[in-house]
């Protein structure tokens, strides 16, 4: 464990997101535009992919981080059966859930309710697959659906905001799991699907395009809204939510219904529309 994980164990962490928040949003010009070059600097953000290439034409740090790609940029994989990934980033694991449990690294895991909030959540999804992606600053921050799913319920887990970069997976416990995190419960045409928006350090906010803004505000305790005979239905493809920072999304399948893509494996990068998973 590097000195900076060590240190998120004792730092305030709704505090220093709720700061970054009001970082985010800021739209004093000076500031907001240190912010964007700062970032498209270090991490390499490629803008000649965004709607928007113009870096001074963000009004916040938000609005730039959470900005659109050019039509056609990303496309779907064209094979009708596949599941698409949801989001750029690399592959922070992927795989069975056995006996109920999702690896995390060498050493961690942690099980599929604890991540989702409950015994009865999980059920579905036991012995079924995983996908963890995880996206950088430098990645598009809008999580798609894999499948067309008709939203039956969203669950916010409150928890703590540590980090999910490399070394923190490796070494901080169940930190998927740890970490404040809003479970979106799909009903398709082959079942169940689960996509899990993982908040981190810094994170200052998870965003669905149903309901808006859902982190903040933070929760102490399990928060569950039945979205049931509301009607929201989204296709393949489609935007489901959006991080106001980097972070981490989750993908559950149930037993027996699709085959991860087998070129996918930890650390592995990956685009929004490729394959994630081929159904049976």
């Amino acid at each position: 464990m590097n000195a900076l994980t060590a240190l998120t164990y004792v730092l305030p962490h709704r505090l220093l997101s709720s700061l970054a928040r009001r970082l985010a949003y800021s739209r004093n010009r000076p500031l907001k535009q240190w912010l964007i070059d700062t970032v498209t600097r270090k991490f390499g953000v490629d803008l000649s992919e965004a709607a928007q290439p113009d870096p001074t034409a963000y009004p916040s740090f938000n609005a730039f981080f959470t900005r659109a790609l050019k039509p056609g940029v990303r496309t779907p994989d064209p094979d009708s059966n596949a599941l698409l990934m949801p989001a750029d980033g690399h592959i922070s694991q992927c795989g069975p859930i056995v006996d109920g449990r999702i690896f995390q690294a060498k050493g961690q895991s942690f099980t599929a309710a604890e991540l989702l909030g409950s015994e009865a959540d999980a059920e579905p999804f036991h012995d079924g697959v995983f996908a963890t992606v995880y996206l950088s600053p430098r990645d598009y921050h809008r999580v798609h659906m894999p499948w067309t799913g008709t939203l039956r319920e969203t669950v916010h887990v409150p928890g703590r905001l540590f980090s999910v970069g490399t070394d923190a997976v490796a070494s901080v416990p169940r930190v998927f799991a740890r970490n404040e995190r809003l479970a979106c419960h799909f009903d398709t045409d082959f079942g169940p699907m689960v996509q899990v928006m993982v908040g981190a350090l810094l994170v200052s906010g998870v965003e669905t395009v149903w309901s808006g803004v859902e982190i903040p505000a933070y929760a102490d305790a399990v928060t569950r809204k039945d979205w049931r005979g509301k009607g929201i239905t989204l296709e393949r493809f489609d935007e489901m939510a959006r991080f106001n920072y980097g972070s981490t999304v989750i993908t559950l399948l149930p037993k027996g219904v699709a085959a991860l893509d087998p070129a996918l494996a930890a650390e592995t990068p990956v685009r929004l529309g490729q394959r994630l998973a081929l159904l049976r």
